[in-house]
C-alpha cells in the first residue's frame, strides 16, 4: 500500500505568534514531527501550509531526502473557523500522487516518534479501515451536573486495580483514501487505537506550555543517550572554528579567524579511526575553502535543521548517536546537543548550550577548543581500543 502523510500548518496561531516556526530546542516546531515522519515507513510526506516562508524552508531544506513535499495551502482552509477535515479534503484533491492510506500528523505534537507512525500505519495492515494515538489516563472524569462518568464514587478504585479511560493526544490519525473520500472524517469505519506516553498529551497553548514542553524533549533525547566508542566528531563552524565574528579587511573582504592548532588534532583523530563531520547553518565560500584545506570530506552548508540531517548521516554510515561527538555554541545546536553520546561547547559558548553539554571545555572557540575536543576524545577512545 502507498502511505502519504499530510503535516498542515496555518500561518496564523491566536496563542503564540508563529508558533509553527517558533524553535522548540533549537529547531522549527514543525520539524520535529517532520522528521519523524521521514524516518517512518510513510513512502511520502506533504506539507500543506499557507506560509510561503515554510514551503521556502522545506524546498531549501530537504533535498537530502525525495519523501518530502511542500504544498501551497489555500486561504479559505487556512483560516482559524476552517475544519482540519476541509484541508485533508482540498489535499486529496489537489495531490497528483496515488494512494491507498493518508496519514494526518500535528504538528503541535514534538514528542510523536517514527515508531509511534508506524505503529499506527500497521493497524490498516490488520483489517482496520482507521486507527488514532491516543493516551491512557488513570483520571476520575466528572460531568458539569457534578456525576462521576468513569468510577462509582462509594466504590473509589486505586491506581493499579482502574483500567483508566484512552484519551485522543491529537498526535496521528490514519484513514483508508476508500473510507476518507465516503466520509470526509479523519477517521471512519472499524477503527483501532495505538497508545503513546502520557507526556504526548501535552497541549502548546501558550508560552507556558512552550517551556515545559521544552524541558520534557530536552530530557526524553538525554534520556535516550547512549556513549559508545567515539568513530565521528561533528563541529560546527561559526562559535566552535571561528570565534563567532565576523572582519572585514581593507578592500571589504570577509575575514574569519581560525586556529591552526586546531587542523592538527583533526588530523591525529583521522590517523586514529575518528572521521570529520562539519554541519553549519552558513553556505560560505570561505568556510568551504577552509575545510578543504583541513581534508574534511563530510562538509554540509547552509543547514538550518542540523538534527534531521545528523540522523540521516547516522543511518546512512549504519552508527549510532552513541558513537558521535558534538561541538556545538548556540541554540540551533541545542537538539545535538542533547542527543548524541557526548557533546561539547567552547568555553565562550552561549549559556543555553552550556547547560545542556556533558562537557563545557576550558578554551575559548578559535584558540583551542578544537584541539582540546581531539585530545579528550584520543583519552576516551583508548578504553575501547585496547
Amino acid at each position: 500500500m502507498k502511505q502519504v502523510a499530510l503535516i498542515p500548518l496555518r500561518k496564523g496561531s491566536k496563542g503564540i505568534q508563529g508558533k509553527n516556526k517558533k524553535k522548540m530546542l533549537g529547531r522549527p516546531l514543525f520539524c520535529w514531527i517532520l522528521t519523524e515522519a521521514i524516518f517512518s515507513e510513510l513512502d511520502q510526506i506533504f506539507v500543506f501550509t499557507d506560509d510561503e516562508e515554510i514551503l521556502k524552508f522545506i524546498e531549501k531544506e530537504y533535498t537530502w531526502t525525495n519523501k518530502v513535499h511542500p504544498l501551497l495551502r489555500s486561504a479559505e482552509n487556512a483560516n482559524d473557523t476552517a475544519s482540519t477535515e476541509s484541508a485533508m479534503k482540498e489535499f486529496v484533491e489537489k495531490i497528483n500522487y496515488d494512494f491507498d492510506v493518508l496519514c494526518l500528523l500535528q504538528a503541535t505534537s514534538p514528542f510523536t516518534t517514527s515508531n509511534d507512525i508506524n505503529k499506527v500505519l500497521n493497524k490498516l495492515d490488520e483489517n482496520y479501515d482507521a486507527a488514532l494515538s491516543v493516551v491512557k489516563t488513570h483520571r476520575f472524569i466528572w460531568s458539569n451536573e457534578g456525576k462521576a462518568q468513569n468510577y462509582d464514587i462509594f466504590k473509589r478504585p486505586r491506581r493499579q486495580d482502574f483500567d483508566g479511560l484512552l484519551i485522543e493526544n491529537g498526535a496521528i490519525y490514519a484513514t483508508t483514501k476508500k473510507e476518507f473520500v465516503q466520509s470526509n472524517n479523519r477517521i471512519s469505519g472499524k477503527i483501532a487505537v495505538v497508545e503513546m506516553p502520557e507526556e504526548s498529551l501535552t497541549e502548546i497553548d501558550s508560552l507556558t506550555d512552550w517551556e515545559i514542553t521544552e524541558k520534557l524533549l530536552a530530557k526524553r533525547q538525554k534520556q535516550l543517550k547512549e556513549q559508545k566508542r567515539i568513530d565521528y566528531l561533528v563541529l560546527d563552524v561559526d562559535g566552535v572554528f571561528t570565534d563567532g565574528c565576523v572582519y572585514y579587511g581593507k578592500e571589504g573582504e570577509l575575514i574569519k579567524k581560525f586556529d591552526m592548532r586546531d587542523g592538527m588534532g583533526l588530523e591525529i583523530l583521522r590517523q586514529n579511526g575518528v572521521e570529520v563531520v562539519v554541519i553549519t547553518s552558513e553556505n560560505s565560500k570561505l568556510v568551504e575553502e577552509r575545510m578543504k584545506k583541513l581534508q574534511i570530506k563530510n562538509l554540509f552548508l547552509g543547514v538550518k535543521d542540523k538534527f534531521s540531517l545528523l540522523k540521516s548521516f547516522v543511518l546512512n554510515k549504519n552508527t549510532s548517536f552513541g558513537n558521535i561527538a558534538y561541538v556545538g555554541d548556540d541554540v540551533n545546536d541545542l537538539t545535538c546537543i542533547c542527543s548524541v553520546g557526548w557533546s561539547f561547547t567552547p568555553q565562550n559558548a552561549t549559556v543555553t548550550l552550556k547547560n545542556n553539554a556533558d562537557i563545557i571545555l576550558n578554551q575559548n572557540s578559535s584558540e583551542g577548543a578544537i584541539r582540546e575536543t581531539c585530545e579528550w576524545i584520543m583519552k576516551y577512545n583508548k578504553r575501547y581500543d585496547i
